[in-house]
């Protein structure tokens, strides 16, 4: 068992997060209810379980293995639960892959560009549109720097918080401000030096050629999912 259950976080609200390994059948993922409670089932043959840990590793968000490694083992028959474990631990405290140069580029040109309408629009719900991509693509490249692991929805700051207490804070500090105040002033700073970190703002002589395996612009390569 994971999740916010699992760490004394869970409220009436919260669904159960349980990771099933089987020696065989199907590889899933499963919602039902029990016993008044939303119930997420993880269920994974060994085989099954490696392609996921492996594309949890690729998204950087490493979903089953903080499930494994910091869940509630609540039966192993075999002992194959406590190496599972272990094995989730050792690659969450290696950390997720760096992004490589030409994606760091992109998002170091997208967070230019956010940071530039989060200053210059002066409609309020725009910025506040803003505001949020200006946190999510701000937490990615900060993450990225630290070798942590990202997180979305609840998670994002958590993880943020995780890799960076200081700067992750201020830029927490600098979306709730900016929501609250309509002051944008310290989510751009902070922004800012997330950006210095990555090395430094990009606009004039940004140049990316479209190979036709994905979208011809900047964006993430895929929309976010999972934790």
């Amino acid at each position: 068992m994971g999740g916010s259950a699992a760490a004394g976080r869970a409220t009436a609200a919260s669904d159960l997060d349980i990771a099933v390994l089987t020696a065989d059948g199907s590889t899933h993922r499963e919602t039902l209810r029990s016993g008044g409670r939303v119930v997420e089932l993880f269920v994974h043959t060994p085989e099954g379980l490696a392609e996921l840990f492996a594309v949890d590793a690729a998204s950087r968000r490493a979903l089953l293995q903080h499930i494994w490694a910091e869940g509630l083992v609540l039966t192993d028959r075999d002992g194959r639960a406590a190496q599972v474990q272990e094995r989730a631990a050792a690659e969450l405290l290696a950390g997720p892959p760096a992004l490589g140069p030409e994606a760091v580029e992109s998002r170091r040109y997208t967070l230019t560009d956010l940071l530039t309408d989060l200053s210059d629009t002066r409609d309020r719900f725009e910025r506040l549109a803003v505001a949020g991509t200006v946190l999510g693509s701000a937490a990615d490249l900060l993450c990225d720097g630290r070798r942590a692991w990202t997180g979305t929805g609840k998670w994002l700051p958590r993880r943020l918080l995780a890799a960076d207490p200081v700067l992750g804070g201020a830029l927490l500090e600098g979306h709730r401000r900016l929501c609250e105040a309509d002051d944008p002033a310290l989510l751009a700073g902070a922004g800012g030096e997330v950006l210095h970190l990555a090395g430094g703002p990009l606009s004039e002589g940004y140049r990316r050629i479209w190979q036709g395996t994905g979208p011809p612009h900047p964006g993430p390569p895929h929309p976010p999912a999972g934790r």
